[in-house]
């Protein structure tokens, strides 16, 4: 009999790259102009290709055994730096998704009303009851969950992606005129600057989650050959969409006119509008809604497999480690689902949409860049601990190779850490700037907070019994 739970290759690439490659990202790597180029290409060689490569090989060592980030670290630090690692995964999630839950409910606004002005309420409620659906939905199960992120990346985020590519390309070959320029002085950013590096930010966003699908191994037929195949699919998949589609928007719309939240959807009215196809911008706007609930499918439930592995190892609570009849932590997803509830009611206190859209996406990712940190220096710990191993995939080059793309995906996220302290104040129209680097200190701080002091709580537990 066919196992069920088995993913083919073709579900698992584009699981991965629906749980990645996003359309909301566009605009916001669009602001760059035609010097997102290099950082796309930059952020590929010292981030994407590093994660893939490095997740596709732990995650081949051990395929039947703790899958992930958490497995991961633990083997290498022992239970308390895995734990403060899957703990960094689960609580960036929480600070994205308020991020593309308004994304998903503007597109619901502008495809109800035709209008790109975002209402709070539509956002607040729209959020709330968006995530509690696919939350519900994430409590049948690995499987079902990945079947519906296979077919919404496709329909609702390839498709429309590819859409706005060609559209672009017919934009420049009928010699409209172009927001941006392609001349070699234009494509080179002046990298002594520092503003020239905050689209890394953007850019960075877009590439989180690749090793999201190692928990995803055991349901793969032959995961040795599978997984790294369906990486490099995905990594190749992820670029061209990600690179193209940002410069379709940035050709068509002016800097100072790009909305992080709507910049999408001004770029394909844009299109429609030129080209008399307003008639078709409903269902392209429904598509790119499908898209984005798919993408967010998959990181409802991956973080959490592994916070469930965290509670079984007595960090939590041992009632958030209970599984339901579908194998997935039922208590910690709706857990979950209450927190994300009560970041979606904080929309009523924003006072300028892009900023704090910006201020969720950039905590989010600096959060997730220092799991990264831990992850690959995991890694390396486990070249040199677990040396004898077989490793059915193994990256290039052996152990300078290995080390090499280890130290590589340092770099990256320790250059991202840095820049994230310096948001693209002409764009956020700031007037305080210093401020921003106060909250997003104070908001690095509380994120971490709960997961310091448990681990504190937990040494002054077992000093006292000795």
């Amino acid at each position: 009999m066919k196992n069920k739970a088995t993913l083919s290759t073709f579900s698992l690439v584009f699981l991965i790259t629906g749980a990645i490659d996003s359309i909301r990202n566009l605009p916001a790597a669009a602001w760059f102009g035609s010097q997102l180029i290099f950082f796309f290409i930059l952020s590929a060689i010292i981030f994407l290709i590093p994660v893939a490569l490095v997740s596709a090989e732990l995650a081949t060592i051990w395929p039947d055994e703790e899958a992930g980030i958490y497995g991961w670290v633990k083997k290498a630090f022992g239970r308390s730096w895995a734990f403060i690692t899957i703990w960094l995964q689960w609580v960036n999630t929480l600070v994205w998704y308020p991020t593309i839950l308004l994304f998903i409910t503007s597109t619901l606004n502008f495809l109800f009303f035709q209008d790109s002005t975002i209402s709070k309420l539509f956002s607040t409620v729209g959020s709330i009851i968006i995530f509690w659906s696919m939350t519900f939905l994430a409590l049948r199960g690995v499987h079902t969950s990945a079947k519906l992120a296979s077919i919404c990346a496709i329909i609702g985020m390839i498709l429309p992606m590819f859409l706005i590519i060609v559209l672009g390309l017919i934009w420049l070959v009928l010699t409209h005129n172009s927001a941006i320029s392609f001349h070699l002085g234009a494509l080179m950013p002046d990298i002594t600057h520092q503003s020239s590096w905050i689209s890394l930010t953007a850019i960075m966003t877009a590439f989180l989650g690749m090793e999201l699908a190692a928990v995803h191994v055991r349901q793969i037929k032959h995961p040795q050959r599978t997984y790294p195949k369906a990486m490099l699919y995905s990594i190749i998949l992820i670029l061209i969409t990600m690179v193209l589609g940002s410069l379709a928007i940035a050709i068509v719309l002016p800097r100072q006119e790009i909305n992080l939240v709507v910049g999408v959807l001004q770029t394909c009215a844009s299109f429609m509008q030129k080209y008399n196809l307003e008639f078709i911008m409903p269902c392209l706007v429904l598509l790119i809604f499908i898209g984005s609930i798919g993408s967010m499918v998959n990181w409802i439930i991956a973080p959490t497999q592994g916070l469930a592995q965290a509670a079984q190892d007595k960090f939590l609570p041992s009632w958030l480690a209970t599984k339901n009849s579908h194998g997935v932590p039922a208590k910690i997803i709706v857990t979950q689902a209450i927190i994300v509830t009560m970041f979606c009611l904080s929309f009523q206190l924003m006072p300028n949409i892009n900023s704090m859209y910006w201020f969720f996406t950039d905590l989010s990712t600096e959060l997730y860049m220092c799991m990264y940190v831990l992850m690959f220096l995991a890694a390396i710990q486990i070249k040199h601990k677990y040396a004898t191993l077989t490793r059915p995939f193994a990256i290039p080059g052996q152990k300078f190779g290995y080390y090499l793309t280890c130290m590589l995906g340092l770099i990256g996220c320790i250059i991202t850490l840095y820049i994230g302290f310096f948001p693209p104040q002409e764009a956020l129209s700031l007037h305080h700037p210093e401020l921003y680097k106060l909250y997003f200190l104070g908001g690095l701080i509380m994120m971490l907070a709960p997961a310091l002091l448990r681990l504190a709580g937990k040494k002054l537990v077992a000093q006292a019994g000795k």
